[in-house]
């Protein structure tokens, strides 16, 4: 497959999924102000489906891939110096990267103040409820069972990636310390990674189908009024998307110069199919690509973006800091708001307890939840926001895919593994 085949491609589904897009909303628009509340309490859980088909297609295909991608990726590096220093230059940009939106997060939230003046009746006590059963893996106390794994099998079946992530480091040096007798292996998996790709090529043609039942799903029970509500605490989070999204593409452009916007070229389709899904599971595989075709060594894309997706969670740490600090404000916990010294504590609970969630839908409600109860958040205060999280989501989901992807540029460059102009990728 050429590269002017891909490109070409690549703009069909974009426009495939915008067409979808509106459709939903369009459906979802016409249910949710002329049928019965019965009938949309029926309607939307089943129109979802298509979402949720197109999204479990999506994760069947990650854990194989993020094995076999990584794996591979640490064996061809060579030697474990090698594979030290790319890890170590990857977790300085993440670390950093993280810091810096959790930082702006807390800046523009303590300026704005979203949460002061919220109706508490708006609150969904009975999703937060559900919510709550979930925060136990999430928690410091479950921390180090939860990047450990006890099996790979398990991990694997549960989309794990940062459990993923460990075996396949370990994994990957001991292949390169056995040598010629690890080549056979090498090579399988080598071709189980390509094969993945390819199913991902099937899988991809139904985004535009996953994306309808998402948006016509969501609009025809919430209605597009709920955005009304909460106008400024979702105009002051996206607020802050756009300054992290400026701090990133400053570094991207000191990084890259003229071949920024070449590179934002190629990010178009998949950090628009992440908007739409609201899933970076949903476009990993297609970074991968983009990231290759834009000139970056298949070694370092093949050890970087897996690792980038426990580690670089940039817009999901942003909305993390937004919504502590908005359910903080509402119930007006000034322990909390009142106190910088606790919110750079949270901050730091929040770069801890988050890696792992690869940017699965709800996870980093989750991990907000479990931390809001260290810091004596009422943790049913998540019920304020469960009805617009998925619009945050979308940004902040679309936001990672940009940070993983500047991350894995910045680290090929640093290495001198960039080439300076696009190349073919054949599958």
């Amino acid at each position: 497959m050429n590269s002017h085949t891909t490109t070409k491609s690549s703009r069909s589904l974009t426009l495939y999924i915008l067409i979808a897009m509106i459709s939903g909303i369009v459906v979802g628009y016409i249910i949710h102000h002329n049928t019965s509340t019965g009938f949309i309490d029926s309607f939307s859980p089943k129109i979802k489906l298509l979402a949720t088909v197109f999204l479990r297609l999506v994760q069947m295909i990650i854990a194989p891939l993020v094995f076999a991608t990584l794996v591979t990726g640490i064996a061809k590096l060579g030697d474990i110096k090698t594979v030290g220093r790319i890890g170590g230059k990857a977790l300085l940009w993440f670390i950093s990267a993280s810091l810096i939106s959790l930082l702006l997060g807390l800046i523009l939230v303590n300026i704005i103040k979203p949460g002061q003046g919220v109706n508490l009746a708006n609150a969904d006590i009975a999703a937060a409820k559900a919510l709550m059963g979930k925060t136990s893996e999430f928690s410091l106390d479950k921390f180090i069972e939860h990047v450990v794994p006890k099996s790979i099998v398990e991990a694997m079946a549960n989309n794990e990636i940062l459990q993923i992530v460990i075996f396949s480091v370990f994994f990957g040096i001991a292949l390169t310390a056995v040598g010629k007798a690890g080549e056979p292996v090498l090579k399988g998996l080598d071709a189980v990674g390509n094969i993945t790709l390819k199913m991902v090529d099937y899988v991809m043609k139904l985004a535009p189908v996953g994306v309808f039942g998402a948006m016509a799903g969501v609009i025809s029970m919430k209605g597009l009024g709920i955005l009304k509500t909460y106008i400024l605490y979702i105009g002051s989070f996206y607020l802050g998307l756009i300054a992290l999204w400026l701090v990133l593409l400053l570094a991207g452009y000191l990084i890259l110069r003229q071949r920024l916007p070449e590179l934002l070229k190629r990010l178009y389709s998949p950090m628009f199919v992440a908007f739409n899904t609201a899933s970076s599971e949903a476009v990993f595989p297609k970074l991968v690509e983009e990231m290759e075709g834009f000139g970056c060594n298949n070694k370092i894309v093949s050890f970087v973006l897996p690792l980038g997706y426990s580690f670089n969670l940039d817009g999901s740490m942003m909305y993390m800091t937004f919504a502590s600090m908005f359910i903080a404000q509402a119930y007006n916990v000034t322990s909390v708001t009142g106190s910088i010294e606790t919110q750079l504590a949270m901050l730091l609970v929040f770069m801890l307890t988050s890696k792992g969630v690869a940017g699965v839908p709800r996870a980093s409600l989750v991990v907000v939840l479990a931390t809001c109860g260290m810091f004596g958040i009422p943790p049913e205060g998540i019920g304020l926001i469960l009805a617009i999280d998925v619009f945050c989501d979308m940004g902040r989901t679309m936001t990672n895919v940009l940070g993983n992807a500047l991350a894995t540029v910045a680290v090929s460059k640093w290495e001198g593994e960039l080439n300076d102009s696009s190349v073919n990728i054949i599958r």
